[in-house]
């Protein structure tokens, strides 16, 4: 866009007010342009996919700010959701001849006023920049403590024993992970996002280099050689091309920590400033049935494609896609909070306000791209909110393929469908 202007109102009233949660904000915005994507490609003729895959961003593009996009994979994540099984399998109203992995979808009886269809959208987020700092110390038994000051809210400390096991060659449960507070552990800034791993990650890396480096300063030392020539590889440091001449980080351990220590204690220390984000994006399937008597929306199958950049553990990036798939499903069909006409909340509680359930969330095919982010350790980038932006455009794009109309709210309520068919 040649020119851009926005204008921001601040309103200020007696309902309760708005606070952070995944990726404030940005499910918002993109219901409505992932929304007008699908009504433009309608309008013209054309496959939405094919419409975004056409027009997606790439590395070196400008954002609106003028600032250049850095290697990003969103067009990659297009194309694996246009490799899907699901993707491949939609039709007019939902074809009864779409096959489900595992077996077939049961066809939609004649006449019971169900029809299906299937609706893509995809989503992204920029990524958060804060400084970061972490330790990596060798304990007199040979094991290894890192020590952060990022909470542990999504399994990114098995993210950071990974990259310290890495890096010193050790395997994974000789690492030990610990938490501070902000008292007593190296700053790590807010966990939040989406910029743990990138950016705290990125010290526990620098730490653990460090140590590793002190520890084949005190090899060579020993083992009268090069430090240039020393190698961390099974719980030892050794002499390249010389496996015999090694030291166990056990034996390591013991002369830096014990009486009469002959060196200093390894303690790594990492410290980085980060000023260049690391956008992740999302590309998300939904297959939904749609009850056009009574409007009510059932989810059938789901499929999320997500940048993670590299997943250094694939297990937790997976649990992230799916996390947040299942909150933007929730977003898309039941989360709203409900006044009165004198301003009074209706569903305060969890009685009332729905949330989904294991009962009312399908199967979710997770496909992790990875496409390096150019800062990130390893090229990981942050996944945790790109994964709840796209689940309400895409309900809304799949009512509109089942239905032929265009729910323009969030959720997507039974009432909101029966009034967008005109049935009320």
């Amino acid at each position: 866009f040649p020119h851009l202007d926005i204008e921001s109102f601040e309103v200020l009233t007696n309902k309760v007010s708005v606070g952070a949660i995944r990726a404030p904000g940005a499910h918002n915005a993109t219901f409505a342009i992932e929304s007008h994507m699908d009504m433009m490609a309608r309008e013209l003729g054309l496959d939405p996919l094919a419409v975004r895959l056409q027009n997606a961003v790439g590395k070196g593009d400008e954002m609106p700010s003028k600032q250049a996009y850095p290697s990003i994979g969103l067009k990659e994540c297009l194309q694996a959701a246009q490799e899907s099984d699901l993707w491949k399998s939609r039709g007019k109203n939902g074809g009864a001849d779409r096959l489900r992995l595992g077996g077939q979808v049961p066809p939609v009886p004649p006449g019971n006023g169900k029809k299906r269809g299937i609706g893509l959208a995809v989503g992204g987020w920029l990524g958060g920049l804060q400084p970061a700092s972490a330790y990596v110390e060798l304990n007199g038994d040979g094991t290894i403590t890192v020590v952060v000051g990022a909470n542990d809210i999504t399994g990114t400390n098995t993210s950071f024993a990974q990259i310290a096991a890495e890096e010193l060659g050790v395997p994974l449960d000789r690492i030990n992970v610990v938490t501070g507070d902000t008292k007593t552990a190296p700053f790590a800034g807010m966990s939040a996002g989406s910029k743990t791993l990138f950016t705290v990650g990125r010290a526990v890396k620098a730490a653990a280099e460090d140590a590793r480096q002190q520890l084949f300063a005190i090899a060579a030392e020993r083992l009268e050689a090069n430090p240039d020539d020393m190698e961390s590889a099974e719980g030892q440091i050794r002499v390249k091309g010389s496996p015999d001449k090694a030291l166990p980080l056990r034996r390591l351990g013991g002369i830096t920590t014990g009486f009469g220590a002959l060196h200093p204690p390894v303690i790594g220390r990492g410290a980085i400033t980060a000023r260049a984000q690391a956008p992740g994006f999302t590309a998300q399937i939904a297959e939904v049935e749609v009850d056009s008597d009574t409007g009510e929306v059932t989810v059938l199958r789901w499929f999320s494609a997500q940048d993670a950049g590299f997943a250094i553990n694939p297990l937790s990036v997976a649990g992230q896609i799916q996390g947040g798939t299942a909150q933007g499903i929730g977003i898309g069909l039941w989360e709203e909070m409900l006044y009165d006409d004198k301003g009074r909340l209706l569903n305060p509680g969890f009685l009332d306000y729905r949330m989904p359930t294991a009962m009312d969330v399908p199967d979710i095919e997770t496909k992790i791209v990875e496409v390096p982010s150019d800062d990130g350790p390893y090229g990981a980038r942050g996944v945790g909110e790109p994964s709840i932006i796209a689940g309400a455009a895409a309900i809304a794009n799949a009512v509109e393929d089942a239905l032929g109309v265009r729910v323009t709210e969030a959720p997507i309520t039974p009432e909101r469908v029966l009034r967008a068919l005109g049935k009320i």
